[in-house]
């Protein structure tokens, strides 16, 4: 197989990862109560209320507490560098728009979801290492066994 079919191919599975991500993403947060289109008040709101809740499944302290709220926040930036200011669907609907596919506007796109997930990336990973590292080992088993679990944790 030709080198440019292979990177074709390579960065078009590439351009559904990640739209398929940010679309199933967008769909749950949706159902959620919280939308792409949401206001950055309810986004806040959004992530004080997560932060609470694994705040009490953890048990954690102030520092700890303080340390998961950057990590939101850091995560929320990376959200929404990923997603950029159009509508991913859109972005999607409009390569295929034509009659052929628009295989450069694809590159593209996935050259710039590429880009914001690298710049973000390190601030992300510093967060959320920070967070993990200030957890006690019953702390750190307890995020061990969620992850662990298909689900997560249920509320209540």
């Amino acid at each position: 197989m030709k080198r440019w079919i292979k990177r074709s191919l390579v960065g078009l599975a590439g351009l559904g990862i990640v739209l398929g991500s940010l679309t199933a993403c967008g769909h749950r947060m949706h159902h959620g109560g919280w939308h792409g289109d949401a206001t950055p008040e309810q986004q806040a709101e959004w992530r004080g209320k997560m932060v609470e809740r694994v705040s009490a499944k953890l048990d954690l302290n102030a520092d700890q507490k303080a340390k998961l709220a950057v990590l939101s926040e850091k995560m929320q930036a990376q959200r929404q560098a990923l997603r950029g200011s159009a509508d991913p669907r859109a972005e999607m609907q409009s390569l295929v728009a034509g009659a052929q596919f628009d295989r450069a506007k694809a590159q593209a796109l996935v050259q710039q979801k590429t880009d914001a997930l690298r710049s973000g990336s390190p601030e992300v990973i510093a967060a959320l290492g920070d967070f993990y590292d200030s957890l006690n080992p019953a702390q750190q088993q307890k995020v061990r066994e969620f992850m662990s679990h298909r689900g997560g944790w249920r509320r209540g």
